[in-house]
């Protein structure tokens, strides 16, 4: 017997009911996207390695899966979308009026350890303002994420969008007389600063020009200065600016971005960003050997962390819970208690999918009491019982149905849904019935 097959180390699978979890993920984010005047786009899985290699540098090669195609191409697997972008909207430019709002989902992959909130494959919502200079599509971006948690569950207790800029920290090293050559290494310092002792970052600080002290009293002064104060205007005009601090402590991989940067933390800090992004002006003239300059911005966020949040904080796992008990529920399960009428069950399943209605059937003679089991266990909202009866049509209503239109109110009483569902459900049943060229009456009850 051969040595058992298991997934690789940093992937997932995605059962059922973990595919109605990304679902309900992919939906806000579409949904939010729309809602701002996102137009989605994507791109292919396999880009060159030397499109990475322009962005990052050779150090990126570590974190991603590439190889040598049969072309004998370096080509890599994509560890993110921004590039891609940058790529499509230089080669384009002139065919689209800007700005551009785009956002994507897609699946990334990096080789990284894996970890708590990060795996080696993963999904991942881009959203991208390009072809604007202008703070205000920062804050746009900025708000697009505080809807984008509002949306999924979360209250103004549960997060906050930490602000910061690589100008302010830009002019920073202008006063202290940081030489260029140790910007970097800088960067990366203040990067770490949050989670390395004091005494270690001063030592290091103090070799590069400046000191530990130096460095707070900036960031300490930071919520009073005039590099914020367009975006927070912005944000305070849209009632969101409570949602927002101004934390300098918030690097972000700066050479990278070339403005605003801003990252979004849950409060009780479980988990490493749940989001974030920045303004990255150079990018697109970058990828395209100067032949298109186009400011951008943009930000990201990952499937893994934001669902695990999900999951563990209670208004959002409670949203998450109501979207699956009814959207991972059937409408129908017709039960065939006569199997000399299967073909009329047949005929009425099809059309109740015809009309839109998620149904399920035996595909095989099962015993009644089976049958209403599976209909339990689908969640199915009704049963449709073909029996020696028919025409006549029984169906079985469970307790906690819902119609599906547009007109219910879950407020409603029990007999003014009962009567809505007569209006709704069991007189469809009924015109469908005539136009198979029968009458039938209904009974209804509950499944329990």
């Amino acid at each position: 017997m051969g040595e058992k097959i298991q997934r690789l180390p940093g992937f997932r699978d995605f059962f059922p009911e973990d595919c109605a979890v990304r679902n309900y993920v992919f939906g806000k984010w579409r949904e939010i996207s729309r809602i701002y005047g996102f137009h989605e786009y994507d791109g292919p899985i396999l880009e060159p390695t030397d499109l990475y290699k322009k962005k990052s540098g050779n150090e990126i090669l570590g974190q991603l899966f590439h190889f040598e195609d049969r072309g004998e191409r370096g080509v890599a697997m994509r560890p993110e979308l921004t590039p891609t972008l940058a790529r499509m909207a230089a080669a384009r430019q002139r065919d689209y009026k800007k700005p551009l709002r785009w956002f994507g989902i897609g699946q990334f992959f990096r080789y990284e350890k894996p970890q708590k909130g990060r795996t080696r494959e993963f999904f991942q919502l881009n959203a991208d303002i390009l072809g604007e200079e202008s703070k205000e599509a920062d804050a746009e971006l900025i708000a697009f994420s505080i809807d984008l948690m509002l949306a999924l569950g979360f209250t103004k207790e549960d997060f906050i969008i930490r602000l910061s800029d690589r100008e302010a920290w830009l002019e920073f090293m202008r006063q202290e007389f940081i030489d260029s050559s140790s910007q970097e290494h800088f960067l990366q310092t203040i990067d770490k600063i949050e989670r390395e002792k004091d005494e270690i970052t001063n030592e290091t600080l103090v070799k590069i020009g400046t000191t530990r002290e130096a460095v707070q009293n900036f960031i300490n002064s930071a919520a009073d200065s005039e590099h914020f104060s367009s975006v927070i205007n912005n944000l305070h005009a849209r009632g969101l600016s409570d949602y927002v601090k101004v934390d300098l402590n918030v690097v972000r991989g700066l050479a990278y971005y070339t403005g605003t940067v801003f990252e979004v933390f849950d409060t009780n800090k479980n988990m490493r960003a749940i989001a974030g992004g920045g303004r990255y002006d150079k990018l697109c003239s970058l990828i395209s050997d100067g032949s298109a300059d186009i400011p951008a911005c943009g930000f990201a966020m990952g499937d893994v962390v934001i669902t695990d949040l999900i999951k563990e904080t209670k208004s959002a796992n409670t949203k998450l819970l109501n979207y699956l008990g009814t959207e991972d529920s059937s409408d129908a399960y017709v039960v065939i208690a006569d199997e000399n009428h299967r073909n009329d069950a047949l005929a009425i399943a099809q059309l109740l999918r015809n009309n839109g209605y998620r149904v399920s059937y035996p595909l095989t003679p099962t015993k009644v009491g089976k049958q209403f089991g599976n209909a339990e266990n689908l969640k199915s909202r009704t049963a449709v019982i073909i029996g020696s009866e028919y025409p006549k049509i029984k169906v079985k209503l469970h307790e906690d149905f819902k119609p599906k239109h547009s007109g219910y109110n879950p407020t409603h009483k029990s007999e003014e849904v009962r009567q809505f569902v007569d209006n709704a459900i069991i007189l469809e049943l009924n015109h469908m019935m005539i136009r198979l060229g029968s009458k039938s009456a209904f009974e209804e009850r509950t499944l329990h």
